[in-house]
């Protein structure tokens, strides 16, 4: 069992909390929340408590246990290895049992994130029939053309809002032979399944999957009948907050929990977390969710169905508490850590913060890409392909990771300023900030070159977003903490340590910590 402390702590202010308080609601409670990217995952205990001398109630974060992720190649397609997947989830619950016992404290729920689009198809008898494939693989690109000829793509955008993307799951399931007695779970909901017995879909990955009405709030059955798909492939919707079922009892056997500890649903998509969790006090603010993938966007009360959000490709997400995530999946860190690991087979292995520094170092005005090109998409020798692409603007890259890396960080903060400027005019809605929130957060360089090229304020934290954000739908579900968005983001930004970066030529000093 690994242990280790996170430093995401966050006090509330007066009023986000219910009125007995947490001592009283649910004193010795933690909440396990179960985070997992396409790359690695976690389990992380949540605990609300009182803090500081005024008695503030607090988040507190602990990873109970971290493992590895990635897609492989399995029965002649890139897949995950599911089995391995949940034997970590399990794993984690179970040390998160033992550090919860050793402390006295009983785990009143579990929360399940995960990236979206990707399911696990499951029979009658509830056996999964193959390993899940991997958005990344190629697949369902095939498949593009044949969707489109039944449901034309402004006719799929206007009434689901999503942004097209070649690997959504409308186009997974068009590749599929034969789904007769099969129903399709999405990672989070086949994970929930798998612990509880129960199927649900949760909403706001069921809107990331290209047959979700994004008005209704429901599935767009229609297509369904379109495509010759089953209208209960999926199991029945489930809202962030509701109860998703309690632990089987084999299962609370294994992981050493209590058979009445809850699985609640929360924001099941991993960016809608994420978004919850974004320390924002502003009205006018943009986001940009920072990982493997940048999610950049805005948060608004109502999608954008316009023939322009299409052309621009923009998505309309489901939010927590029925927020619309109005914002583009563009491409992310995954180009960074993608060179990390071709450079490692080549026997260079740089410090990163050393990289990121004669990155820094280089000056502005080099070359660039598109970092949301599929050519990025699968992995490979991506420094090689990197200079490929500017090769073809008629540019040269050295073959060196500084500049590499240079290009990379200035590529993505162009990216984030071109679809930050797209979506105030398509929303009609005005950005005074720019919120940085993940794993992104932690780059220095990337946050300023963003400042720089959007022309706004970065705040830049928290980092483990996604996890406060999945706690606190569970802790709100309990009655540990009380109110909307803005009340939950109250008690991050409290006192989560962010930082401010402003545009080169607004400041002297461009680099400022703050406490929000």
């Amino acid at each position: 069992m690994r242990r280790e402390r996170t430093t995401e702590t966050a006090p509330a202010q007066a009023g986000a909390v219910s009125a007995a308080g947490p001592a009283n609601v649910l004193a010795g409670t933690v909440f396990a929340a179960v985070d997992i990217g396409a790359s690695s995952g976690r389990v992380i205990l949540g605990r609300v408590r009182a803090a500081g001398t005024a008695g503030e109630p607090a988040v507190e974060l602990e990873v109970v246990h971290r493992f590895p992720n990635g897609a492989v190649e399995i029965d002649g397609g890139l897949r995950w290895d599911f089995n391995a997947l949940f034997a970590e989830v399990r794993k984690g619950l179970s040390a998160a049992a033992t550090v919860a016992a050793v402390q006295g404290e009983r785990v009143a729920s579990i929360g399940i994130d995960t990236w979206a689009v990707d399911y696990g198809l499951v029979n009658t008898a509830g056996e999964l029939a193959a390993q899940p494939f991997s958005y990344r693989d190629d697949r369902s690109r095939a498949a593009v053309e044949p969707v489109h000829r039944k449901l034309d793509a402004a006719r799929l955008y206007g009434t689901t809002g999503l942004q097209f993307l070649q690997f959504n799951t409308i186009y997974q399931l068009a590749t599929e032979k034969n789904l007769d007695g099969l129903q399709a779970l999405l990672i989070p909901d086949l994970i929930a399944f798998l612990l509880t017995g129960q199927r649900r879909t949760e909403a706001t990955n069921a809107s990331t999957t290209g047959l979700f009405d994004a008005v209704a709030g429901e599935w767009a059955t229609e297509f369904f009948t379109a495509l010759g798909l089953r209208k209960d492939l999926f199991p029945p919707l489930i809202q962030p907050g509701e109860t998703v079922g309690t632990l089987l009892p084999d299962i609370a056997a294994q992981v050493g929990l209590p058979q009445e500890t809850k699985v609640v649903a929360v924001g099941s998509h991993d960016t809608a977390s994420a978004v919850a969790a974004v320390p924002a006090q502003e009205e006018n603010f943009a986001y940009i969710s920072s990982g493997t993938w940048s999610l950049v966007g805005l948060e608004l009360k109502h999608p954008v169905l316009t023939e322009a959000s299409r052309e621009a490709n923009f998505t309309n997400e489901r939010g927590v508490d029925s927020t619309i995530r109005y914002l583009r999946n563009m491409g992310g860190l995954w180009l960074l850590s993608e060179c990390q690991r071709t450079w490692a087979q080549e026997g260079f292995r740089p410090d990163i913060t050393a990289l990121l520094g004669a990155a820094a170092a280089l000056p502005p005005g080099g070359p660039q890409v598109n970092a949301d090109d599929p050519y990025f998409i699968a992995p490979d020798n991506m420094p090689e392909r990197i200079r490929a692409a500017v090769r073809r603007t008629g540019d040269v890259l050295p073959n060196d990771p500084a500049a590499i890396t240079r290009c990379i960080m200035d590529s993505l903060a162009a990216g984030y300023a071109r679809t930050i400027r797209d979506a105030e005019r398509l929303a009609d809605h005005a950005v005074d900030v720019v919120h940085v929130v993940g794993g992104g957060s932690q780059n220095t360089l990337l946050c300023q070159l963003t400042a720089d090229a959007t022309r706004r304020p970065v705040i830049a934290g928290p980092v483990e977003a996604t996890a406060l954000g999945n706690v606190l739908i569970q802790a709100r579900a309990a009655g540990a903490v009380a109110g909307g968005l803005p009340e939950l983001r109250r008690i991050i930004g409290a006192g989560a340590s962010l930082r401010r970066f402003e545009p080169l030529d607004q400041a002297a000093n461009t680099i400022h910590a703050v406490r929000n």
